[in-house]
C-alpha cells in the first residue's frame, strides 16, 4: 500500500481558543464542509472519554478522539489536501491537552470571540503556541452577535500576542447585518449563500467599503514586502507586486512565525469557514516545510549522541506517543504522530524511554464518526495503535536498530488535591483501578498517599478538573467514592542560606553503620527547582557513595520542614564529610544527607509558598462594587478593570485558597449573571499570620 497524498499536502492542525469562543462551531463546520458527516452532541461510537468534555460542553462534536482526518480542495481550484485536526479542549483545566496537543501538530488555528477579543486563556494557548514555535493564524469568529467588533478584537490581538498580526480580510457589515468579508488579496467581496453557506458568490468590494479595503490592502502588501528582500525592493521602487508573490511571501513569513493572519467570520452563520480551510493550506506548513525551521532531533539512548530524522518514509521510523486513552469497545489507545518512516502492522517497535519492545496490533486512523484501520502509517500521519502494553504520554517510539528519544513534553505540576475514599468495601480494588487508569491518560492527574493518615490523595490542576475525574470514576468505572474538602499545593522554599552536619553512627555489634556528611542549602528565584552540587574533593566521601546522599537530600525535599510540603528552589551543596572502611554504607549517607538537609533548611529562612491564580471576572456594571470588594477581601490584587459592550472585565491575582465555591458566591452575588475563569500564575510567599495557621493546622 503506497502513500496517497504526497508530504507537502498534508497539515497537521490544532484549533485552540478560550473557552466559548465557538473553536466547537468552527470545527464541526470545517468536518461539515469537508465531507465528514455528524451531529451535534452526538458521540456515536461508544467513546466515553468524550463524555467527561461532553459536560463541559467543550466536545459537544462527534470527534470522538484526540485527532480526525479530513479533506480539502481550495475554493480557488488545485489539488486536494489531507488536514489532520488535533482536538484540544478549551478549559484551563485541561491546559494539558492543549500543551501535548502543540506538540505534535505543526500549525494552529487560534479561534476569537469577536465580541471578546482576547481572553485569559486565549493568551495562555497563544504563549504554549510561541514556546513551540507552532506558526498559527487568526480566526476572529461570532461577528454577528451584539457588541461584536473586528476592529476591537483585532487590537486586542495585536496589542496583547503580537503586534504582526495582519488582517486579509475585513468584515461587510456587523452583529445583525454581517452579511460577508472583502479578501484583501483578491480585492473581492465574499458572500455565503445556500443553506449552510455551501456556495461562495465573489463579487466587486460595496462602494461604502471600498476606500478602507484600499488603506488595508496597502498596509498588508507593505507587511508582507517587508519580510522578503526581493518584494521589498519592488514595494520601494512603486512596481506592482502580483498576488501569487504575496501569497508565497506570506506563506513564508507566517512559519518562521514573522507574521500572523487574522482571518474572520461566523461559524454559527456559516460564513468564512471555507477561506479559514483555505487559508490552513495556504499559509500553514507541511511537515516538510517544518522540518527546515526546526529539525527532528533527538538522542541516541545507546551513544547520548544528538541525531536528527528527516520526514521521509524511508527513513529510521521515529514516532512521539502525545495520547493514552481508554476505549470501551477496543481498550487501550495509544494516540501518535509519526515523525519519520514507516510503520506496518504486525512489526516490533521500541519504546525509546523504557527500553521494551512492543508489538504493533492493529493501526486506527480516527475520522469524526468512525474509525478506519490500516495496515501502515507514514511520516507526518496522526493515528493510534490499540493495546500498547507499557508506553505512556510523551514516550517515543523508533526503530529498535536506530533508537532515538525526542524531546519530552513537560507537564505543569498540580495545584489543589482531595482525599478520596470507597464508599464502600466492594469499591476499594475499582478505585484503584480506575484512578491507575486516569492517571495513565492524564498526566496532570497524580495519586499518593498521605502516610501519617493512611488517606488516599488526588491531585490536579482545578476543582472542576478533580470533580470530572471523580465523576468519570464513577460513571466509567461504576465506582462511589466520597471526597474530602479541596486541599491548595502548598510548597515550602528557603529565602537565605544555612550549613548543616547529618551524622549517622550506628554500632550494634558486627559490622555497623557509618555516614557523615555536610551541606550548605541556599534559596534559588522562583521556578529553578530542585539543584545538587557535588565539592567533593580528594575522596573525603567515596564517589560510589555520592549518589546515596544525593538521593537521600531528594526524599527529604519531597517533605519540607515547617508543614512537611515539597521544598522547591533550593540549591544543596555537598561540600565535606567523612567515611569510615568498613561500616560506611549507601543507606547510613543517604541518612545523613536527609538529617543535614533538614537541619540546614531549618536555618535558612524556610518560608511557605501559595498558588496564585490568574483571574478574571465578568459582571454586569451594577455589581462591580460588590465583586471588587470580595475579592480584595480574599487578599486579590486588581490589576485591570476594563470594559465590554455594557460589562466589566476584572483582571486580579488571588490566592487559590480563597477561590474555593467562588462560583457559587459569584452567582448569588450578581443574580447569576457574573462568570469567570482562573489559571494557574505562580507560587508567592504566604502572608506570616496565614502561614502560620496552615503549619498549625499540619502539626
Amino acid at each position: 500500500m503506497a502513500r496517497i497524498y504526497l508530504l507537502e499536502k498534508y497539515r497537521n492542525i490544532g484549533i485552540i481558543a478560550h473557552i466559548d469562543a465557538g473553536k466547537t462551531t468552527v470545527t464541526e463546520r470545517i468536518l461539515f464542509y469537508t465531507g465528514i458527516s455528524h451531529k451535534i452532541g452526538e458521540v456515536h461510537t461508544g467513546d466515553t472519554i468524550m463524555d467527561w468534555m461532553e459536560q463541559e460542553r467543550e466536545r459537544g462534536i462527534t470527534i470522538t478522539a484526540a485527532a480526525t482526518t479530513c479533506f480539502w480542495q481550495p475554493t480557488r481550484g488545485g489539488e486536494e489536501h489531507r488536514i489532520n485536526i488535533i482536538d484540544t479542549p478549551g478549559h484551563i483545566d485541561f491546559t494539558v491537552e492543549v500543551q501535548r496537543s502543540l506538540r505534535v501538530l505543526d500549525g494552529g488555528v487560534v479561534v476569537f470571540d469577536g465580541v471578546a477579543g482576547v481572553e485569559p486563556q486565549s493568551e495562555t494557548v497563544w504563549h504554549q503556541a510561541d514556546k513551540f514555535r507552532v506558526p498559527r493564524i487568526c480566526f476572529i469568529n461570532k461577528l454577528d452577535r451584539l457588541g461584536a467588533s473586528f476592529e476591537n478584537s483585532l487590537r486586542s490581538i495585536q496589542e496583547r500576542l503580537n503586534p504582526k498580526a495582519i488582517p486579509l480580510q475585513i468584515p461587510i457589515g456587523s452583529e445583525a447585518g454581517f452579511e460577508g468579508v472583502i479578501d484583501l488579496l483578491t480585492k473581492e467581496a465574499i458572500y455565503f449563500e445556500g443553506e449552510h453557506g455551501e456556495n461562495i458568490v465573489r463579487k466587486p468590494i460595496p462602494e461604502s467599503l471600498k476606500a478602507e479595503a484600499v488603506e488595508r490592502r496597502a498596509a498588508l502588501v507593505e507587511a508582507i514586502a517587508e519580510t522578503d528582500e526581493k518584494l521589498l525592493h519592488k514595494f520601494l521602487e512603486g512596481e506592482t507586486i502580483e498576488e501569487v508573490e504575496l501569497r508565497r511571501a506570506l506563506r513564508v513569513a507566517t512559519i518562521n512565525n514573522e507574521l500572523v493572519p487574522v482571518f474572520c467570520g461566523s461559524a454559527l452563520k456559516n460564513k468564512g469557514v471555507q477561506l479559514l480551510l483555505d487559508a490552513v493550506l495556504d499559509y500553514l506548513p507541511s511537515p516538510l516545510d517544518l522540518h527546515e525551521l526546526k529539525p527532528i532531533k533527538g538522542v541516541n539512548p545507546k551513544t547520548n549522541e544528538e541525531v536528527t530524522r528527516e520526514p521521509k518514509d524511508d527513513a529510521s521510523f521515529s514516532a512521539l506517543a502525545f495520547k493514552i486513552a481508554t476505549d470501551p469497545f477496543v481498550g487501550n489507545l495509544t494516540y501518535f504522530r509519526i515523525y519519520s518512516g514507516t510503520l506496518k502492522r504486525g512489526t516490533y517497535i521500541l519504546n525509546s524511554a523504557t527500553g521494551s519492545q512492543e508489538r504493533v496490533g492493529r493501526i486506527l486512523r480516527m475520522h469524526a464518526n468512525h474509525r478506519e484501520e490500516i495496515e501502515e502509517m507514514y511520516a507526518g500521519d496522526l493515528g493510534a495503535i490499540v493495546g500498547l502494553k507499557n508506553t505512556s504520554t510523551g514516550n517515543t517510539l523508533s526503530d529498535p536498530e536506530n533508537p532515538i528519544v525526542l524531546e519530552k513534553i513537560v507537564f505543569p505540576e498540580p495545584v489543589i488535591s482531595l482525599r478520596i475514599e470507597p464508599k464502600t468495601k466492594a469499591d476499594q480494588e475499582k478505585l484503584g483501578l480506575s484512578m491507575r487508569r486516569l492517571a495513565e491518560e492524564d498526566p496532570t492527574f497524580r495519586i499518593s498517599g498521605d502516610l501519617d493518615t493512611g488517606e488516599t490523595i488526588i491531585s490536579g490542576m482545578g476543582e472542576l478538573h478533580l470533580e470530572i475525574l471523580v465523576d468519570r470514576m464513577k460513571r466509567e468505572f461504576g465506582v462511589e467514592a466520597n471526597i474530602g474538602r479541596p486541599q491548595v499545593a502548598y510548597k515550602e522554599t528557603v529565602k537565605g542560606e544555612a550549613e548543616a552536619e547529618g551524622k549517622y553512627i550506628r554500632q550494634s555489634g558486627g559490622r555497623g553503620q557509618y555516614g557523615h556528611v555536610w551541606l550548605k542549602v541556599v534559596g534559588l528565584p522562583r521556578g529553578k527547582g530542585f539543584v545538587f552540587v557535588n565539592k567533593i574533593k580528594g575522596g573525603i566521601i567515596p564517589q560510589e557513595f555520592i549518589p546515596a546522599v544525593e538521593k537521600g537530600v531528594k526524599e527529604a525535599v519531597g517533605k519540607g520542614v515547617l508543614a512537611g510540603y515539597p521544598i522547591v528552589d533550593v540549591e544543596a551543596t555537598l561540600y565535606d564529610g567523612s567515611f569510615h572502611e568498613v561500616d560506611s554504607s549507601e543507606i547510613a549517607f543517604k541518612i545523613a544527607a536527609a538529617i543535614a538537609f533538614g537541619e540546614a533548611a531549618r536555618g535558612a529562612k524556610p518560608i511557605l509558598l501559595e498558588p496564585i491564580m490568574k483571574t478574571q471576572v465578568i459582571v454586569p456594571i451594577e455589581f462591580l462594587g460588590d465583586v471588587v470588594g470580595d475579592l480584595n477581601a480574599k487578599r486579590g490584587q486588581i490589576e485591570e478593570v476594563s470594559d465590554r459592550a455594557n460589562i466589566k472585565v476584572i483582571n486580579a491575582r488571588v490566592p487559590l485558597a480563597e477561590m474555593f465555591g467562588y462560583a457559587t458566591k459569584l452567582r448569588s452575588m450578581t443574580q447569576g449573571r457574573g462568570s469567570f475563569t482562573m489559571e494557574f500564575s505562580e507560587y508567592e510567599e504566604a502572608p506570616g499570620n496565614i502561614a502560620q495557621g496552615i503549619i498549625e493546622g499540619k502539626k
